[in-house]
């Protein structure tokens, strides 16, 4: 489940962030802490084997071989590449969010474009937000392991309710090497057109409209599908992974605290614990495992996108819009402001510093 944490940021305070450094769900404690341990351990390990195990021939050589690899270690560029990288896969995630496939409008147009408060209007209004709810569903089994664990088989979406027997038969029927969560598309602009015909859609502006909406409702489908077929090119991934853990391998030698009797530079001091050395790893690792969740949110992470509550939420609220709320109005009354020409909704106590003058221009003060 997305972890949601805005309420605790809502207003900049002093230390106003420490309370969500103690979180692990979602935290990157959680997502680095197993690669953090092994790279304490292995460093550990190659200290003792420098300070107890080695002679002093070997430990001259080792001396050498650290110097050189922590010169040559920072021309990896590893900032510039795992930078970039991040950048691309977090546009890419917000465009997959902002993509989702959310039937709202679609509702709307339903409950106000097809008429009729008999049972068949509003199986015509049930029907219809069927197919579109069908689509989705079919889009996110494609993509969300989540969803596919719900749904493995067709046999599960005629079960949920989401595709009659008879539907069924026709979606296996037509034979095509592709997916098919087009069908319902198909199904939809069939059944709007017969509807249309019968007058149960008054207006081929309405049925238009319908159809317009209904369109890119199919665009945001096939955008996620097109996210899922084309990630961003394994190269670029392979690069940026190996620049990452190379050049940690090589701090690994690179970073050892040397004899400070020798008079190596930069190395006068003797200490145990590596402690920027663990920090950079920290967070150059890190912003790697940011990567690794973000480049495909249709996972299991802590923070990939919940498909199957975007799946029952769509069929609940878009069955209530075009069934139970179809032509329900409430009865129309005089709003409180009827005799005011000057409408200004009440201020609650705690939010009276809120009660501010309406601006009127910078040159207002002046003399």
């Amino acid at each position: 489940m997305t972890v949601t944490y805005s309420s605790k940021v809502a207003n900049a305070t002093f230390f106003g962030f420490h309370r969500l450094l103690l979180k692990w769900r979602g935290s990157i404690y959680k997502l680095l802490y197993r690669e953090f341990i092994v790279f304490a351990v292995f460093y550990t390990a190659i200290s003792l084997v420098y300070r107890l195990l080695l002679t002093g021939a070997q430990k001259r050589y080792f001396e050498k071989l650290s110097i050189y690899c922590d010169r040559y270690a920072e021309q990896i560029p590893v900032t510039f590449v795992l930078g970039f990288y991040v950048t691309l896969v977090v546009n890419r995630w917000w465009n997959q969010f902002v993509n989702l496939p959310w039937p709202d409008r679609l509702m709307f147009l339903i409950s106000s474009s097809v008429h009729g408060r008999d049972e068949h209007g509003r199986l015509l209004r049930r029907t219809l937000m069927r197919y579109v709810n069908l689509t989705s569903l079919l889009i996110f089994r494609s993509v969300s392991t989540a969803v596919y664990k719900r749904f493995p088989t067709m046999d599960h979406v005629v079960e949920a309710g989401f595709m009659t027997a008879d539907e069924r038969k026709l979606f296996d029927h037509l034979k095509s090497p592709h997916l098919k969560y087009w069908v319902p598309f198909i199904w939809f602009g069939n059944l709007a057109a017969k509807a249309r015909k019968e007058g149960r859609i008054r207006d081929s502006v309405d049925l238009q409209s319908l159809m317009t909406e209904m369109n890119k409702y199919r665009s945001w489908c096939s955008l996620l599908f097109g996210y899922d077929w084309v990630g961003i090119p394994l190269v670029y991934t392979q690069v940026v992974t190996l620049a990452v853990y190379t050049f940690f391998f090589a701090c690994l030698i690179g970073r050892q605290f040397l004899d400070p009797t020798k008079g190596y530079a930069g190395h006068d001091l003797d200490l145990y614990i590596p402690i920027f050395t663990l920090l950079q790893f920290f967070f150059y690792a890190g912003w790697l495992k940011v990567a690794e969740q973000l480049i495909n949110p249709f996972g299991e992470d802590d923070d990939d996108f919940e498909t199957n509550w975007c799946i029952d939420r769509n069929l609940q609220v878009s069955l209530l819009a075009v069934d139970e709320m179809h032509m329900s109005l409430p009865k129309m009354k005089k709003d409180i402001y009827w005799d005011d020409s000057a409408a200004r909704p009440p201020y609650t106590l705690a939010a009276a510093d809120y009660c501010i003058p309406s601006f009127l221009g910078s040159t207002v003060e002046m003399g």
